[in-house]
């Protein structure tokens, strides 16, 4: 449809409407904007109606339920967006309108969504357990205080324990409390103080700011630090209404600073009037322990009275005499008893001498030398008799006997296989012939046969 129209026809409204419908539908591609929701509805269709503006302007907006059922997040009034959107004209109302296809937190809304899943993950690990929770000390021999040296909560927490109990000594670790090396920085300080244990507690302390501020206390580093300490740790972060995953993995959360101060040191005032108390009290104890004891004496003093030691004594210096007596007795007869044993163990130790044992055993010992040699010499003339019989049976059955006769033994000269049958010769063979005294080669030069 052409847009300069050089007479003066007029336009219906629809056709004036449908003309900008054109216009924005078909040369704006689809983009990408930033604003705040406002007047947010959502109707029971599903669909989302609001208004999306900045400082100066608002535009209105609709994002559909098929579209709006795949976010991770819930808009409301006041929710900082990113938006993909595409340029819509409402025809039967003349309204421009945005067409959202997607829709995403910026700023506070993604760092929230960060803040959720951290807190989700670490407590699924545990990490927020009760059961892993360590209890505060009632008083402290030292408090550390990990946060800046320069800012308001320093002063605030040193304020509130000089106020409740100077006496207790304070260790400052100075970190920076806010950007891009602060996480580490503090993860790092807490890991120091849990190793060298100088402090019974630590508080870990900032002022308020924003979600951004403080977002140093919602790294996963400084939660870990916490959750490994060996040291009891007092999160006091922000404002009351300020949350942060340290809270969560400390061992005790504070609303602020000062109340971590607070919740750490004892008053002074309180503790004194405690300490009063038991002074009476150890005081009202001892006095009646005291009295007690004066009971217990007097009892005593009478019952010596009834008992006096003069009577004792004369009982225990007759029983001392008895008793010496019958010891000087026993003694007596146990001596007699011992000289009459000794007696007789000396008799019995004469007639049973080792001199007489060994000059017994020297004459068997003679005794069996001499058969022993008698029957080696009876062993040695049957031995040798034996030998010259064997000998003579020997050399009777010898090979050489019979090679004295005039026989000779005939082998193979190439095996070395004795010749016992003409079968087991070839013609040409060359035979050894041994004899008596020496032997010799011969060839075989013809085979006869065997006569019947």
């Amino acid at each position: 449809m052409s847009l300069i129209r050089e007479d003066r026809t007029p336009l219906s409204i629809s056709q004036l409407n449908q003309m900008v419908k054109e216009l924005l539908e078909s040369n704006l591609p689809p983009l990408w904007v930033e604003g705040e929701i406002s007047n947010f509805a959502k109707p029971a269709s599903g669909h989302m109606y609001f208004s999306l503006k900045d400082n100066n302007c608002q535009v209105r907006s609709v994002m559909f339920r098929n579209r709006n059922m795949l976010m991770d997040f819930k808009p409301e009034n006041g929710s900082q967006v990113l938006a993909k959107v595409r340029i819509g004209f409402y025809e039967a109302r003349g309204e421009f309108q945005l067409i959202v296809d997607r829709l995403e937190e910026v700023g506070d809304g993604q760092l929230q969504q960060q803040f959720e899943r951290l807190k989700r993950k670490l407590a699924s690990e545990g990490l927020f357990d009760e059961d892993n929770k360590q209890e505060i000390p009632e008083l402290p021999n030292r408090i550390g205080v990990i946060t800046s040296p320069t800012g308001a909560a320093i002063r605030d927490v040193l304020s509130v324990l000089e106020r409740r109990f100077p006496a207790i000594p304070v260790s400052i670790y100075p970190v920076p409390v806010q950007g891009e090396e602060a996480a580490t920085k503090i993860a790092k300080a807490i890991q120091i103080a849990s190793k060298h244990k100088h402090c019974d507690v630590l508080l870990l302390v900032r002022g308020g700011g924003s979600l951004e501020d403080l977002w140093s206390f919602n790294e996963e580093v400084v939660a870990r630090a916490i959750a490994k300490c060996k040291i009891p740790v007092v999160s006091g972060v922000g404002h009351e209404i300020d949350i942060t995953i340290a809270d969560f993995a400390a061992d005790v959360r504070a609303a602020t600073p000062s109340a971590a101060a607070e919740l750490v040191a004892p008053d002074q005032y309180s503790y004194l009037q405690s300490y009063d108390y038991y002074v009476d009290r150890l005081q009202q104890l001892m006095r009646d322990r005291i009295k007690q004891s004066q009971q217990k004496l007097n009892w005593v003093q009478q019952r010596l009275q009834q008992q006096h030691p003069q009577n004792r004594l004369i009982q225990y210096d007759s029983r001392q005499r008895e008793l010496s007596r019958r010891l000087a007795e026993a003694w007596k007869n146990q001596s007699a008893s011992r000289n009459a044993s000794l007696r007789l163990t000396s008799l019995r130790l004469q007639q049973q001498s080792p001199r007489l044992l060994i000059n017994q055993r020297q004459q068997q010992l003679k005794s069996l030398i001499h058969q022993l040699k008698q029957q080696a010499q009876q062993q040695i003339v049957s031995k040798r008799q034996r030998l010259s019989l064997s000998a003579r049976t020997l050399n009777a059955l010898s090979p050489l006997q019979t090679l004295s006769r005039g026989y000779a033994i005939v082998t193979k000269e190439a095996s070395n296989e004795n010749i016992i049958s003409a079968d087991q010769l070839l013609q040409n063979d060359i035979l050894k012939t041994r004899f008596r005294k020496g032997s010799a080669l011969s060839k075989v030069i013809k085979l006869l046969p065997e006569k019947e």
